[in-house]
């Protein structure tokens, strides 16, 4: 809890993946929307475009489902990799900071590299 209100836990990783799955759940409701919308102009229904708009509305609703959910995948990694890279460079920091044991200590750093004294 402390580490939640000290805000050294994020929140956001796992609101990304609630979005991430609305948005698919979203493509796919409106592919199928689009589908059924063309599925009905082929059986005759009020589109006024023939069979040839059908088609075209079926396979802009395939598209639809797969594009959909394919570019709400891609934006939800894009904002979770910031997230992963803080979480690399604060287990890195921790490492850093961390004591080594007395036998593990550096006799010599290599091209004069000097580590911080504590």
């Amino acid at each position: 809890m402390g580490d939640f209100l000290a805000f050294r836990r994020m929140v956001t990783p796992i609101l990304i993946q609630i979005i991430f799955w609305l948005g698919t759940i979203g493509s796919v409701i409106t592919g199928l929307v689009i589908m059924v919308a063309g599925v009905s102009t082929i059986s005759g229904g009020s589109g006024g475009s023939g069979e040839g708009g059908g088609v075209v509305g079926f396979v802009l609703g395939i598209a639809t489902m797969i594009g959909g959910t394919l570019a709400v995948r891609i934006w939800c990694e894009l904002l979770t990799l910031f997230f992963r890279m803080n979480e690399t460079l604060t287990d890195i920091k921790n490492a850093i900071e961390r004591p080594k044991p007395v036998g593990m200590q550096p006799q010599g750093a290599p091209y004069g590299f000097q580590p911080p004294q504590s």
